[in-house]
């Protein structure tokens, strides 16, 4: 994943969080369950799923490395 298809789908969920078009539906899902309560549950999962990828997949190894020592640009006055 780059950077910019990253952000588009950040901005996706962001707009998509703002579920107003539940707001005065008050059906039930599976019988118990409100509408909009479902739709965040959902979303919970999904932006869950898409941080986690984010996290697998664009992750900076060269700061990780850097940060615990293992770089090979040293770049430090020792």
């Amino acid at each position: 994943m780059n950077k910019p298809v990253i952000l588009i789908i950040f901005l996706v969920l962001v707009v998509l969080h703002q579920d107003f078009w539940n707001w005065d539906n008050a059906s039930l899902v599976f019988g118990f369950m409100p509408v909009g309560l479902f739709y965040h549950a959902c979303y919970s999962l999904v932006a869950a799923l898409f941080w986690g990828l984010v996290i697998k997949f664009a992750w900076p190894t060269e700061l990780e490395e850097w940060a615990e020592g293992n770089s090979k640009d040293e770049g430090g006055a020792e």
